[in-house]
């Protein structure tokens, strides 16, 4: 396969299925990760835990308790024995009981009106401070806050103790704990060495494999039920979302629309460039290409947009596949993109590939100069990202787990058909595609690494030749 090079070729797109949706997070999982977080608390010397959470930043708390604010803001405050305390609005207070921690009794609540949404009644609740103080917060804690980001020394010389948490709640920690003690600790989430939501569990994988299998079938409906002449809106709703909660905002980008533009109304033309995408939680399924029925079609100066642009681009992701294993450092994939397609014509300056969990960006461990190695259990977004103002753009954005052999077994025995359709899916990316996909790679996408350059001539894709 050294010498391969990209070309057109006609296929039927395969159908893998989608299976049932799998059953949701255990109790005991969930009690298990209350149990790994306080055994982090303790070894980073921590009494205390707050775990933050509103609309848009909700994947911690979630994956901690099962809980998203739809409304609202949460916060979390876990101590190293105990149940932990919820703080929650007027409008989250009933939906508890989605939270088997909650059902169980390992995780106690308390209506704090504040946090709910202006204008509401507020006269039911304990002030923060005394709340803060009745759960042990004093002079003598250490405190651990947990937003959506941390900061390296390179943004901020102080980062630790830069909290990404609401003033109003900061400020009252701070006030009881003292401004050294309270630090930022959000890195036990997040962070791609180590982040306890930067590896996936099995029954975790099941789920967002059901995600990805949704969000690549819309993606799949919208490829070919596209027609020259279509508004944006009624492209949009060929996808026929079905309710499953949405990880990031639809695109639907044509013409001259910025990229990340939802649809506006605008009639897609022949001729036109077209990129769009479909998040559910766990998933982000994407695809660039052209409005045209063969490169006849295409403007004069991008009549060579296969051998030019998406061929080059389809091969440098081949062999970034090839090199997605198990303890591959993150530096290797980056290099592998960005010595085979320049920044100058290319345009790649987000990273090659990075982490996605609930929330649609985890982090990376795949940067220029990264030593961090690609872990088993990491679920990856396949999210390289081209941009030409001649060409448009391609793109082959899936999910996929990298997973030992050891992972390989566990998700084989509990989930059987689910591994089945990952083997399938990796089967056909090398029997059809002609990339090389490590045995470490699950993919969990439908459309895995199709690449329909001819939005009106989906049959013919990129592959390897």
């Amino acid at each position: 396969m050294v010498n391969s090079q990209a070309t057109l070729i006609e296929i039927e797109w395969p159908e893998f299925g989608a299976g049932e949706k799998p059953a949701s997070i255990s109790l005991a999982e969930y009690k298990a990760r209350l149990e790994m977080v306080r055994v982090a608390m303790k070894a980073d010397g921590l009494s205390h835990l707050l775990v933050y959470g509103d609309r848009e930043h909700f994947a911690n708390l979630a994956w901690l308790t099962n809980i998203d604010p739809r409304f609202e803001e949460a916060l979390l405050i876990m101590r190293l024995e105990g149940a932990p305390l919820i703080l929650i609005g007027n409008e989250c207070e009933g939906y508890l009981p989605h939270s088997p921690l909650y059902n169980s009794g390992d995780m106690r609540s308390e209506l704090f009106q504040p946090f709910s949404l202006l204008s509401q009644a507020r006269d039911r609740s304990r002030l923060l401070k005394d709340i803060l103080e009745s759960e042990g917060i004093g002079p003598t804690s250490m405190v651990g806050c947990v937003g959506w980001k941390y900061f390296e020394v390179s943004e901020d010389a102080d980062g630790a103790h830069a909290i990404d948490l609401p003033s109003f709640i900061t400020d009252h920690v701070r006030a009881l704990a003292g401004y050294d003690n309270v630090i930022n600790t959000t890195g036990l989430f997040m962070h791609p060495a180590h982040g306890f939501r930067t590896v996936v569990s099995v029954d975790e994988i099941a789920m967002f494999e059901y995600s990805n299998a949704k969000s690549s079938e819309a993606v799949k409906k919208i490829i070919m039920g596209m027609r020259d002449g279509m508004t944006d809106y009624q492209v949009a709703a060929l996808c026929g979302w079905d309710g499953e909660p949405l990880g990031c905002h639809p695109t639907m980008a044509s013409g001259d629309l910025p990229g990340l533009c939802g649809p506006q109304g605008r009639t897609i033309n022949k001729g036109d460039p077209f990129s769009f995408n479909i998040c559910y939680w766990g998933s982000n399924i994407c695809r660039a290409g052209w409005v045209v029925e063969n490169e006849k079609e295409l403007p004069a100066d991008a009549n060579d947009y296969i051998g030019a642009y998406a061929g080059p681009y389809f091969e440098a992701m081949a062999k970034w596949f090839e090199k997605l294993t198990v303890g591959t450092q993150g530096r290797e994939l980056h290099d592998c993109i960005h010595e085979r397609l320049s920044f100058e014509k290319f345009g790649i300056f987000l990273n090659a590939g990075h982490l996605i969990h609930l929330d649609e960006w985890v982090s990376s461990p795949i940067f220029e100069g990264s030593a961090l190695p690609i872990r088993s259990g990491m679920m990856m977004q396949v999210d390289v990202i081209p941009s030409s103002p001649t060409y448009g753009s391609t793109r082959m954005e899936d999910g996929v787990v990298i997973a030992d052999a050891d992972l390989h077994a566990k998700l084989s025995e509990k989930h059987p058909e689910c591994y089945a359709r990952c083997q399938q899916r990796r089967k056909f990316m090398i029997d059809v595609l002609g990339i090389n996909v490590p045995e470490d790679v699950l993919p969990l996408s439908n459309i895995p690494a199709i690449v329909p350059p001819w939005f009106l001539n989906p049959k013919m894709v990129i592959a390897l030749r």
